[in-house]
């Protein structure tokens, strides 16, 4: 069994890690890393830090998962490392620990969530000029294309 390694993480210096960094050493981290930096970058030099110092069969503890990413594409590539590395996830909001089967099955559903580019994750709104199909009760939603955003 390894370690626990916290890593915690806020958006600008006026907030403080202290309360992560206190609910991550009682959850049994031995060691916390930190970031002040935005989730909107990837770059987190505390996290890569964590990352080079953690072994396979160690825990990264965080205390929500939104700490790890911003959007559902940046966790769900962290968790990808994490599995490929055999590192464990413990969050201790969400009370999921992939060391136990419960939290196995939740890194299984990760992985099958499929991640959607720009282009194809990106929908219009319904153009409502347009009439209704006959056999559905609501508006059907179209891909974007350069006619529609400009009628919309």
């Amino acid at each position: 069994m390894g370690d626990i390694l916290g890593y915690a993480r806020v958006s600008t210096a006026d907030q403080d890690v202290a309360g992560q960094r206190m609910r991550l050493t009682q959850a049994g981290a031995i060691k916390v890393f930190t970031d002040v930096r935005s989730g909107r970058t990837m770059d987190r030099p505390g996290l890569t830090s964590l990352l080079d110092y953690a072994r396979n069969g160690d825990t990264l503890a965080v205390v929500r998962l939104d700490r790890l990413g911003r959007s559902l594409g940046e966790l769900l590539a962290t968790i990808e490392l994490l599995r490929a590395r055999e590192i464990d996830l413990l969050s201790l909001e969400e009370k999921i620990n992939t060391a136990s089967a419960a939290g196995e099955l939740v890194f299984h559903v990760f992985g099958a969530i499929p991640t959607r580019s720009p282009q194809r994750s990106s929908w219009c709104r319904p153009d409502y000029r347009q009439p209704r199909r006959p056999d559905r009760s609501v508006w059907d939603v179209r891909p974007c294309t350069a006619n529609s955003v400009a009628q919309a």
